[in-house]
């Protein structure tokens, strides 16, 4: 009897401590759903820092596009100003002055002979001379001045080119002039006593560095010379475009 209940609580023993086949299905199912919900939770994490890469990715793009973007509008706009007029449209032949300049420059010119002759006249008399010498000297300084005003109306030249205003002039020492269109700050038109009686007007362009307005083209109609100041206008506009671009 003793012998019997010993082994049958040893059985019991030994089948307590073996594990149930259920047990262990089940306990396997545990452990594959808590690692099946531990990855899950890991997948999304990565996809989140994903996310939130793209979208700064997306940022940075955008604020880099940004300035391309905005050369690309005024790329556009150049293209389509250029297509309405294109730059040839503005520019011109090498032109003469106006005949009549010549009238306002030799005006200028007796004034300066008379005044001139006068005062040599005095200094001559003061030394005895007869007022002949004075008559002469005025005569000269006359003859001088008209063949001068002759000579500059013939040099003087000037010309809108596609990139810079081109200026020729000069009796004794001939002077050649380029103002490119990217220097130039703005355009007047003046008109003096003289000119307006004898309806001329001169067109001034200041230009950057300069100290004055050294740039001037005289002798123009009235008409003509607003029409180069707003040729010159769209063209300095055109070049400040293409530099800024």
């Amino acid at each position: 009897m003793t012998d019997g209940g010993d082994g049958a609580r040893g059985t019991e023993v030994e089948g307590a401590g073996e594990p149930d086949n259920d047990s262990l299905a089940s306990s396997r199912a545990d452990g594959s759903v808590a690692e099946n919900g531990q990855q899950p939770s890991a997948a999304s994490g990565h996809q989140g820092e994903s996310d939130s890469a793209d979208e700064r990715t997306t940022a940075t793009d955008s604020m880099l596009a940004e300035p391309t973007r905005s050369r690309l509008v005024k790329a556009q706009a150049r293209t389509a100003k250029l297509e309405r007029g294109p730059i040839t449209e503005y520019t011109t032949d090498r032109r003469s002055l106006a005949g009549v300049v010549r009238v306002q420059w030799g005006i200028r010119t007796t004034i300066f002979a008379i005044i001139v002759g006068l005062i040599l006249a005095a200094i001559l008399q003061a030394f005895s001379a007869p007022p002949v010498f004075g008559l002469a000297a005025i005569g000269l300084l006359l003859g001088v001045g008209l063949v001068w005003v002759v000579l500059a109306y013939r040099v003087w030249v000037y010309q809108i080119r596609d990139d810079s205003l081109y200026l020729e002039r000069g009796v004794i020492t001939h002077v050649r002039t380029i103002v490119p269109y990217v220097r130039i700050q703005h355009v007047d038109t003046s008109r003096s006593a003289l000119e307006r009686a004898l309806g001329l007007s001169t067109l001034v362009v200041y230009t950057a560095g300069s100290r004055g307005a050294d740039v001037s083209v005289p002798g123009l109609k009235p008409q003509e010379a607003r029409d180069l100041q707003q040729r010159l206008k769209e063209l300095a506009i055109e070049a400040d475009g293409d530099d800024a671009l």
